[in-house]
């Protein structure tokens, strides 16, 4: 891939902190490659004190055609948007940018259809399903979006921050908020039980649920990518669930990606 850089390559970078755990830059790179397009999708680790800078810099710099965004940035990051999907505006969060003809930004969040594809495609009976959701920030906010347009029965939130909870709840629409209750971190009675939360990025982080109350007829899903297999999934399959790990949902979300920030 290196071989082929030249001064008309288009740049695609990730911005995030910390960023050494993405694994998008290699496979979006051979993607655009793939497609006979002279692209490139770097990592850049910019701190929340520094986003403004990097991205009036990004907004100058003529080859720079898309931006992926990550933690903890895709809130923030919204804000340099000019036009946005249904699901970025109502969440007031993207996680990817393109260009506008007339060089603005345009945003989107696809978190939550990668998450959902990379579960179903998994071996998650998600239509009709009752699911615990442990995380009402910008990735589970997607997430419960997208399972209510999966046909999901019953949804029950759970945030350490029940304001964001609540929030998040008062956001989804009429009809979707009837399938929809605040809950605590107990999976009982639950078919899918979703972790939206860091919890596992370090190894000393305490589980997002307590280990006994899962058994072998839920499927568990982390959002966790980068560190193997969590230990929430390990919890899960010690009690026999079958799982869907952060990675999973990075490869579902590959082509996603490419479809957007390609304009196609």
């Amino acid at each position: 891939m290196t071989e082929k850089l030249d001064g008309a390559t288009r740049l695609f970078p990730i911005i995030g902190d910390p960023i050494r755990f993405v694994k998008s830059p290699q496979k979006l790179t051979r993607g655009f490659v793939a497609r006979g397009h002279n692209a490139l999708c770097l990592p850049m680790q910019v701190a929340n004190d520094d986003l403004d800078v990097v991205m009036r810099a990004l907004t100058l710099t003529a080859n720079v055609d898309g931006l992926l965004v990550t933690m903890p940035h895709k809130q923030s990051a919204f804000a340099y948007c000019a036009s946005v999907s249904d699901t970025a505006r109502l969440l007031g969060a993207v996680s990817v940018m393109r260009r506008n003809a007339d060089g603005t930004w345009h945003g989107d969040m696809l978190d939550g259809l990668a998450f959902v594809k990379a579960q179903t495609d998994h071996g998650a009976h998600v239509s009709d399903g009752r699911a615990l959701l442990i995380g009402a920030g910008a990735a589970g906010s997607a997430i419960a979006i997208a399972l209510l347009e999966a046909g999901i029965s019953e949804l029950i939130i759970h945030d350490a921050d029940e304001a964001r909870s609540a929030w998040l709840a008062g956001k989804l629409g009429k009809p979707d908020r009837r399938r929809v209750r605040l809950g605590p971190a107990n999976p009982t009675g639950c078919t899918l039980v979703f972790n939206a939360t860091p919890m596992g990025l370090h190894g000393d982080d305490p589980l997002p649920l307590r280990r006994d109350l899962l058994d072998a007829s839920m499927f568990v899903g982390d959002v966790i990518a980068g560190h193997g297999v969590t230990p929430l999934l390990a919890a899960a399959q010690a009690a026999g669930c079958k799982t869907a790990n952060g990675v999973q949902m990075v490869e579902a979300v590959q082509e996603m990606m490419l479809v957007f920030l390609l304009g196609e």
